[in-house]
């Protein structure tokens, strides 16, 4: 995604690493870069406010439930696999859906 817009960050950047983000991971000087997008860049600020909002309600209504860590490591596995563009295993599909 792109507002067609040129920023010194660009968009598919700060999209792509939105969720480190929001949930504090990244260095300061990166946090700095994103914020300095999100005020000049309406579409990236309303991307962000929405998987804010998103990230709020998930957090409200499933916050109290422990997530067993080869869950969370399977989670962040896939999640990695899909930001490096690679494919996410069939059998992987068809068992998180069953």
């Amino acid at each position: 995604m792109s507002c067609g817009e040129p920023h010194e960050t660009d968009c598919s950047e700060v999209l792509d690493h939105l969720y480190e983000f929001l949930d504090h991971e990244m260095p300061d000087s990166d946090c700095t870069k994103f914020e300095v997008h999100f005020e000049e860049c309406s579409p990236c600020l309303e991307k962000y406010g929405l998987e804010q909002a998103v990230k709020k309600l998930v957090k409200r209504c499933c916050g109290q439930d422990d997530v067993p860590s080869d869950l969370r490591a399977k989670v962040m596995g896939r999640i990695d696999l899909i930001r490096s563009g690679q494919a996410v295993p069939e059998q992987d599909v068809a068992t998180a859906q069953e």
